[in-house]
């Protein structure tokens, strides 16, 4: 079926006078646009241009050179592919459907209808999703794997070809909420089938109750495959300091309970939105064995916190539930971030559950966070902690905080170490974290002094207790959907976007029908494998980039001090992050929830 474009659509003669025109001689002046209609107008060409110009059989990648001859997705795509990774397909997907919530205007629907299409091929046949997909074929994508994934040093996740989906980084939850909002939205059977087959994906992944512990928790990747790297190659072990240690101290991290990226966070979230939406009341044992898991895992005091995975079963003599180490710049540690999130997951399920036991053991949790902040003197020796309170990783037992550093160019002669010198860490993955004690604590005096009646009424509103089908929130696109925004009663509100946006953004439109930004990365192009040589400098050491064979993202104003790196300003992209944040500024315009 050709789609209808709104690029250069004008009405005709007979819709002109169905409308109620003037005679011939004498037409009636036409009537002046209103706000609303300029920033309607606007949509819809933005959406047009992407839908027909930009996307490849409605699947998006990250970011595209206006002329369409450069795409990036976490790295540098093939222009068959797509990123189902957030901001990526799922998350355009989602935008389209806003703008139809907005403005009932069926082109919209269509243009969502096809991104979700692109979604559903790229689902596994599993139900889940990987980071990315190829319209090309599995070959391609193997292809690009073996090139361009093998070469990105710091990007450990795209250098092996599993063949299977991941939790990791949202891409499965967010493709599972699109699923969900294309099936309520017009009972379509084509993405009814898809829907189902995420929700089991979702409960088949789980751990179950024969791992103890771990029962409730989710891996990273699933299903398991048997080739999974369980360590990385250390090249040059000559140019490890003494007393560092590398990472994937626990082997294959696919397997292990993942609280990165808050993969239970999201899982539970989207599970919670079946229950309301579909009445799925079977989902609320996933629900409740993850809720449980998740408190489980919290570490004995004093260090009463989380890692950013733990062991799901017994492993080279330590036992499941144990910190585990994960990619080789994710030591075996307790995480600050991953704690405060963990803390902040637990308020939820007290609130979604009215059970007081989520909460026993936060202060616990906080009381260890107060113990670990960054030394006074951190942003005076390491710019890179400016705004951070405390370290990401804590070492295990000694309290001590452990910072992640690398040797040499590439992947081929440099590696990832850990010690507790908190100079000259790594630029992409921040050695800091900014932790809200304060905040937490003050949550926590809210919801433990709340009384058993308050108690009971939140409970009642909550969405695990729907008795029939509820609906979602009208807009995913223009912030995150959210567990408070699920409760009976609650309005999920739009901000206030002023008159004077608006013409801002019409103007950048223009006639072109596209919005660029600086695109956030830059990417060397593949050229083969890279020196296993010795490098012994220090260019690349806080950079995201190695040498010009490393094809990492980096940004084009602060590449490495060392030729033939140059520092300029970076380039004006199609950034889809940014295109999804103008349309959702216009859509909370054209119809603000208030």
């Amino acid at each position: 079926m050709q789609r209808r474009s709104f690029l250069g659509a004008a009405l005709s003669p007979v819709a002109l006078a169905a409308c109620g025109g003037g005679d011939d001689d004498n037409p009636a002046p036409p009537a002046p646009p209103t706000a609303q209609g300029t920033a309607i107008d606007a949509m819809k060409r933005a959406v047009a241009y992407m839908d027909e110009k930009v996307s490849y059989r409605g699947g998006y990648v990250w970011s595209y050179s206006p002329d369409l001859t450069q795409t990036f997705g976490e790295m540098e795509a093939k222009r068959t592919m797509c990123w189902i990774q957030p901001p990526g397909t799922p998350s355009v997907g989602n935008v389209f459907l806003d703008a139809y919530h907005a403005t009932g205007d069926e082109r919209f629907y269509q243009a969502a209808e096809r991104t979700a299409l692109a979604v559903v091929a790229a689902q596994h046949a599993s139900g889940g999703w990987n980071y990315i997909h190829d319209f090309a074929g599995e070959d391609s994508l193997k292809h690009w794997y073996e090139t361009i994934g093998k070469n990105g040093w710091r990007l450990e996740e795209f250098q092996n070809y599993y063949g299977n989906a991941t939790f990791d980084d949202a891409g499965t939850a967010v493709a599972s909420q699109l699923m969900l909002r294309m099936w309520l939205e017009k009972k379509d059977a084509r993405f009814e089938a898809p829907l189902n087959r995420a929700i089991d994906f979702i409960k088949q992944a789980q751990f179950g109750a024969e791992l103890g512990i771990a029962n409730g928790g989710w891996p990273q990747r699933f299903p398991h495959y048997a080739g999974s790297k369980a360590g990385m190659p250390q090249p040059n072990p000559e140019q490890l300091p003494a007393g560092a240690h590398a990472g994937m101290e626990d082997g294959d991290y696919t397997l292990h309970v993942t609280f990165n990226d808050d993969v239970m966070g999201e899982n539970i979230k989207f599970l919670t939105m079946c229950v309301m939406a579909l009445g799925r009341t079977d989902l609320l044992d996933n629900i409740g064995r993850a809720m449980e898991c998740m408190r489980a895992m919290q570490q004995p005091g004093p260090q009463a916190g989380w890692s950013l995975q733990h062991l799901s079963r017994e492993t080279n003599g330590r036992p499941a539930g144990a910190a585990a180490g994960a990619r080789t710049y994710e030591p075996r540690s307790l995480a600050t971030h991953t704690t405060q999130t963990n803390i902040q997951q637990l308020f939820h399920y007290f609130t979604l559950t009215g059970d007081r036991k989520f909460l026993a053991r936060i202060p616990e949790a906080i009381a260890w966070l107060k113990t670990v902040p960054l030394p006074a003197d951190a942003v005076q020796r390491n710019a890179l902690l400016n705004g951070r309170t405390h370290a990401t990783f804590i070492e295990l037992d000694s309290n001590e905080s452990l910072y992640v550093h690398r040797y040499g160019s590439n992947i081929h002669n440099g590696a990832y170490f850990a010690d507790k010198d908190l100079t000259n860490t790594l630029s992409h993955y921040s050695a800091g974290r900014s932790i809200d004690i304060a905040g937490l604590q003050k949550r926590y005096d809210e919801l433990s002094g709340m009384s058993d009646a308050a108690v009971a009424e939140l409970v009642a509103r909550s969405p695990l207790k729907a008795t029939q089908p509820t609906a979602l929130p009208k807009y995913f696109g223009i912030r995150e959907v959210d567990f408070p925004d699920l409760f009976a009663g609650a309005k999920m509100t739009t901000p206030v976007v002023p008159q004077t946006e608006v013409d801002t953004l019409v103007a950048d439109l223009g006639t072109k029908n596209y919005w660029t930004a600086p695109v956030p990365e830059v990417v060397n192009p593949y050229r083969g494998d890279g020196p296993a040589t010795p490098y012994t400098g220090t260019a690349y050491r806080s950079k995201h980039v190695g040498d010009i064979y490393d094809t990492s993202p980096y940004p084009a104003d602060n590449p490495p001090d060392i030729a033939p790196y140059v520092k300029r300003d970076k380039p004006q992209f199609i950034v889809t992050a940014d295109v999804i944040r103008r349309l959702g500024r216009l859509i909370a315009f054209v119809s603000p929830v208030v």
